[in-house]
């Protein structure tokens, strides 16, 4: 019996789209995006997360700055997807409850989890009507410059942005490594020599055509390891700094 539906070719199939059409998403077909998202699971019900439509052209521009990516200020839709305390935070004010449990780690992580688990639905359910996704990780370049932008409350943050339109560009499927590197029974495992273990796949990665890079190779993934951990972020190196800003409590054990 063939287990693959046509939710799952899409899938299978998912490749990152950062040129679209000049082609509005139809609103029809936006609200029902909006609804895959306020149907999807959140910790514990409280439903801590929200979502920011971008349709500014001046507010998208300065979000395409931080992500140091121009073809963010091109897409039809721009959502971030944010960590939303606040709202319950109001919630419980109104009702005489002023506990700071509220701005605890614990409440941070399950309201960046649900905006993270609403963004990968949203994105399965856009690909399944034929549109293109690209998720930003590059807001958080500079977090505290998103927060100004998106004048985000205390007890919010950004956690991730997402483009989405009709695709005008057919870049080729990323290879990705084999996952018996990625799941494991019971028990974590380790390899004597990743580089050894990864040698086929640092092959098949540099047969792959990045359309950002004007369709030269790239470098294997073991060299794109490497570089990535030699170029960090100075600002991203801060994020703790920019969430403790917002209003979230970081307590050590002592």
């Amino acid at each position: 019996m063939n287990q693959i539906n046509e939710t799952i070719k899409h899938q299978l199939a998912h490749r990152t789209i950062r040129e679209y059409k000049d082609e509005e998403i139809p609103e029809e077909i936006f609200q029902t995006l909006i609804e895959v998202a306020r149907r999807t699971a959140t910790s514990t019900g409280m439903q801590a997360s929200s979502i920011i439509r971008v349709t500014d052209p001046h507010i998208k521009k300065q979000v395409a700055e931080v992500c140091n990516q121009e073809y963010v200020a091109r897409a039809p839709e721009l959502l971030i997807f944010i960590v939303d305390q606040h709202r319950n935070w109001n919630i419980a004010k109104e009702k005489d409850c002023f506990e700071e449990s509220i701005r605890t780690m614990d409440q941070f992580f399950a309201s960046f989890t649900d905006a993270c688990i609403a963004a990968q639905n949203v994105v399965n359910a856009a690909e399944s009507l034929g549109l293109g996704t690209v998720y930003l990780g590059s807001i958080l370049n500079d977090p505290e410059r998103i927060c100004e932008i998106l004048k985000l409350p205390e007890l919010t943050f950004p956690a991730l942005g997402l483009g989405l339109g009709y695709p005008n560009q057919d870049p080729q499927l990323k290879p990705r490594m084999d996952m018996k590197y990625r799941v494991f029974e019971n028990e974590y495992v380790s390899f004597d020599s990743y580089l050894d273990e990864l040698k086929n796949y640092d092959e098949e990665m540099n047969t792959y055509y990045d359309l950002r890079m004007a369709n030269r190779r790239v470098d294997t993934f073991t060299d794109q390891v490497v570089k990535r951990l030699m170029s960090p972020l100075p600002k991203r190196q801060k994020i703790l700094n920019a969430i403790r800003k917002q209003g979230f409590i970081f307590m050590l054990e002592e």
